[in-house]
Parts: C-alpha cells; sequence; structure tokens
C-alpha cells in the first residue's frame, strides 16, 4: 500500500497538472472559452504596457501570453504523466511563473481577487515540492545518524 505522502504527492502533482493545462490552453486558444481569452489578451497587454522593458526585449504581450501558456500547458503535462525528477523540475518553472504572474498583477494594481488563484496555487506548488522533498533527504540523514551513533558507542568501547 502507498504511504500518505506517496498519495498526497501523486494528488497534488495530477490537481495540479491538469489545472495548468487548462489555465494554459486558455492563454493560448479561445477554443475552451471566448470570453476567457478575451480577458487573457486585455490582462496582458496592461502588463506589457507597465513593463517597457519587455518592450524594449522585443518581447509583446502576445509573446508574452504565450510564453507563460505554453510553460503553463508543457509542466502541467509533466506533473500529470511524467514520473520522478522531471516532475519537481516542473514544479519549480510553475512557482517561478507564479511568482511572475503576482509580480504582474501588482505591477498593473488588481485587487486581491483578481490573482488570489496565482497565490493559493503558488502555495500549493510551494507544498508539493516540500513534500516531495523531504522524503529525499530522510534516507541520507538516518544513514549519518546510525554511523554517528555507531562511532560513539566504539569510542565508547575504547574508553572503557
Amino acid at each position: 500500500m502507498a504511504s500518505p505522502r506517496t498519495i498526497t504527492i501523486v494528488a497534488l502533482s495530477f490537481a495540479l497538472g491538469l489545472f495548468f493545462v487548462f489555465m494554459g490552453t486558455i492563454k493560448l486558444t479561445p477554443r475552451l472559452s471566448r470570453d476567457a481569452y478575451s480577458e487573457m489578451k486585455r490582462a496582458y497587454k496592461s502588463y506589457a504596457k507597465a513593463l517597457p522593458a519587455l518592450k524594449k526585449m522585443g518581447i509583446s504581450s502576445v509573446l508574452l501570453r504565450k510564453i507563460i501558456g505554453t510553460l503553463e500547458v508543457g509542466c502541467g503535462i509533466v506533473l500529470t504523466l511524467v514520473p520522478g525528477r522531471p516532475k519537481d523540475v516542473a514544479n519549480f518553472i510553475l512557482l517561478l511563473v507564479m511568482l511572475a504572474v503576482l509580480f504582474f498583477h501588482q505591477l498593473v494594481g488588481d485587487p486581491l481577487k483578481r490573482y488570489a488563484h496565482a497565490l493559493v496555487f503558488g502555495i500549493l506548488l510551494t507544498c508539493r515540492l516540500l513534500i516531495a522533498r523531504q522524503g529525499e533527504d530522510r534516507p541520507e540523514r538516518e544513514e549519518r545518524r546510525e554511523e554517528q551513533i555507531t562511532a560513539q558507542e566504539k569510542n565508547k568501547v575504547k574508553v572503557s
């Protein structure tokens, strides 16, 4: 039977992956929702206007929206379907994207209700990453602790 930690990681990975595939798709195409797509286009135009440095680098609002949408879809697919270390990499990339999105919302002065989803999903991505990384450190720490105990026991025998 799978451990609670494993079940948590799998459930979070699957749910977060599907969410980001959905949100990335909305940024890339109007097929799922014309209204949401139009809203994304409008929002990214305001982000590009608020950051003139993007224009200097040759990044238009359309390109910015497509980059973020593509990252969300790609990383969402990895979180949903690919096993192992790539999930952690996708998780980290999505966490950086969420931080950028929060920055954009703050930059244009959006109210909290407009970016609460980014905040919540950023927290969920952080939790998933911490839980996934927590399990990897444990065996190494236990081995080091056992080695320390063994060394201490040998020192006690030598002193006696």
